[in-house]
């Protein structure tokens, strides 16, 4: 037997969506205004660990957008290590 709880619970544990350009923005508009992150995340209805995460990228980098992520194939391509033929030795 399903309970409502459980389904709430399972509606509210999904991944949440990617904020927009305009939330991060705000985010680093009321930073600029001295609010706290804690003021910041109950105004903008955003965990604190986003809105610190956003400042801290932001102070980092100087920007909020988000970076293209390399390709891990190309990367392991490129620092893969050759492997030598290995070279027995005969004891004469």
């Amino acid at each position: 037997m399903q309970t409502s709880s459980t389904t709430n619970i399972c509606k509210r544990m999904g991944r949440s969506q990617e904020l927009s350009e305009f939330k991060y923005g705000n985010v680093i508009g009321c930073h600029l205004c001295n609010k706290s992150i804690c003021e910041i995340s109950l105004l903008l209805n955003i965990p604190w660990s986003t809105v610190s995460g956003i400042i801290t990228k932001w102070k980092q980098m100087g920007t909020t957008v988000t970076q293209p992520q390399s390709d891990r194939s190309a990367h392991a391509e490129a620092h893969s290590v050759q492997k030598l033929p290995t070279v027995c030795r005969v004891n004469s």
